[in-house]
């Protein structure tokens, strides 16, 4: 049997998009897709805009902190989805990079970031699907 698929999204400060994006796929996939988020510069703190509007989901990331991207995340990762880190990412043969344009929630109020968790969450279906199918 081989190892659950990984995946890694990485976004600047790793407290908005990339922790919705890891929200959602550790809610939606369970235990079947392993999941790492990070950032190329991160934050102190999670946005609490953002952890308000995953609450609103039924997902809570009140307990989660940025962390810096390492090349080992990278390394160890089957999927490596960018969203703003520009050229900080290290690239590895054999990995899929995709990169997601996406507002960044940063300074937003929540009207602003609910449509940026919206279309997060429909690519992460999408995204669900095509790793489980790959597998």
């Amino acid at each position: 049997m081989s190892p659950k698929p990984s995946v890694l999204f990485v976004c600047v400060h790793n407290a908005g998009r990339s922790q919705i994006a890891a929200g959602y796929l550790s809610h939606l996939a369970g235990d079947t897709i392993e999941v790492r988020s990070a950032g190329s510069a991160p934050a102190n703190s999670t946005n609490p805009v953002v952890v308000e509007a995953m609450r609103e989901e039924g997902i809570d990331l009140a307990d989660q902190r940025p962390k810096i991207l390492t090349t080992d995340a990278v390394e160890s990762s089957d999927v490596v989805i960018t969203m703003g880190c520009g050229d900080v990412c290290p690239v590895f043969p054999g990995k899929r990079y995709l990169n997601w344009e996406l507002d960044d929630p940063a300074g937003q109020g929540l009207e602003a970031v609910r449509p940026i968790r919206d279309e997060i969450q429909r690519r992460v279906e999408e995204l669900i699907a095509e790793v489980l199918r790959d597998e």
